[in-house]
């Protein structure tokens, strides 16, 4: 029996991958699809956005576009991530696979795209040489675009200037933040992650974009009980009723992905918001109740009004971190896909 559900809604993503296209307002945008589809299931999203109008999937290994290529067999699959070894290589090229060169020499016979080090200070090429025949497309990865556009801009400019005269390639810069404000980001294309999934970027509320969340997250109460004044709940007795107090127990804890540092946040107990209380544990976490409930009253986690970003803010973390954390599996959570 699962301990809760997981529903991952294709509707929700395919409108949002429209609402991303209609701010590129012509730019392509290519899927990223990396890390599971962000906890939202590769295989399911990324045939959903490319029937949406994405026109290439982005992940960050050549492992994970293996496994894609086994669903989709001529769709455009780019690895972002370093290449990897030699034989990582062969595959990617048996396989028609896109790879993003960071540094080092450019593999034969492989579509390739030169990275450019703009300001990330991460991966990338610190200057762009004149490229072979083998390169197709020229990137960048903007640091700031979802907290300072003005840094951004100087990315773009650096950008610009030294691919202006290779402007026959693809050239692809923007993220989900600066594909919904930056809009001389655009160029040709645009690697969309978290926007697709209906989640904000800027870590606010994503109807504020247009954008609506694609996973929904449900379990039940576990256990009903009534707490006397200094009787305390769960590890390290960290709730301590002040006066008689009702609390249910829900049957996810960070061992799901409902991380512990999440004491303090709300989520909707029988469709009213109800505080999380307590240590959170690894198969569980308390809820403060106004009244008796019944054991199996509804619980949502996340979707239907309970935000991910709002859960971020509480955890000090981002929203990605959240999805990319919840386990689905046949042990924990049982997923459900629909298209509504």
């Amino acid at each position: 029996m699962h301990r809760s559900e997981i529903t991952i809604d294709l509707g929700a993503l395919r409108r949002n991958v429209r609402t991303l296209l209609r701010a590129l307002d012509g730019a392509r945008l290519w899927a990223v699809v990396k890390a599971d589809g962000y906890g939202h299931g590769a295989t399911d999203v990324a045939g959903a956005a490319l029937g949406a109008g994405a026109t290439a999937l982005c992940v960050a290994t050549i492992p994970e576009g293996l496994a894609l290529r086994d669903e989709y067999r001529t769709e455009r699959i780019i690895i972002m991530g370093p290449a990897g070894s030699n034989r990582e290589v062969a595959q990617a090229r048996d396989a028609g696979l896109e790879l993003a060169i960071a540094d080092g020499e450019i593999p034969e016979g492989v579509r390739v795209h030169l990275k450019l080090d703009t300001g990330m200070g991460r991966y990338g090429l610190s200057e762009l040489p004149s490229p072979p025949a083998e390169v197709i497309g020229l990137m960048t990865h903007l640091a700031t675009a979802d907290s300072d556009a003005a840094f951004a801009r100087v990315q773009l400019e650096r950008f610009n200037a030294a691919t202006e005269q290779y402007s026959h390639l693809a050239r692809h810069a923007a993220n989900s933040a600066a594909a919904l404000r930056l809009p001389e980001s655009h160029f040709d294309a645009a690697r969309c992650g978290i926007a697709m999934y209906g989640l904000s970027p800027f870590n606010t509320d994503p109807q504020e974009d247009g954008l609506e969340p694609v996973l929904s997250w449900q379990t039940t109460l576990a256990q009903v009980k009534r707490l006397e004044p200094g009787q305390s709940s769960g590890y390290g007795r960290r709730f301590i009723a002040k006066a008689p107090t009702w609390i249910g127990i829900v049957p996810v804890g960070y061992g799901d992905g409902f991380r512990r540092d999440l004491t303090g946040t709300e989520v909707r107990v029988a469709g009213e918001p109800r505080r999380v209380v307590g240590t959170v544990s690894m198969d569980s976490f308390a809820v403060e109740l106004d009244r008796e409930l019944p054991v199996g009253a509804p619980v949502v986690l996340l979707g239907h009004g309970v935000l991910a970003e709002a859960h971020a803010r509480i955890a000090n973390t981002i929203n990605y971190e959240l999805v990319c954390g919840i386990q689905a599996g046949p042990l924990r959570a049982r997923r459900t896909v629909i298209d509504a």
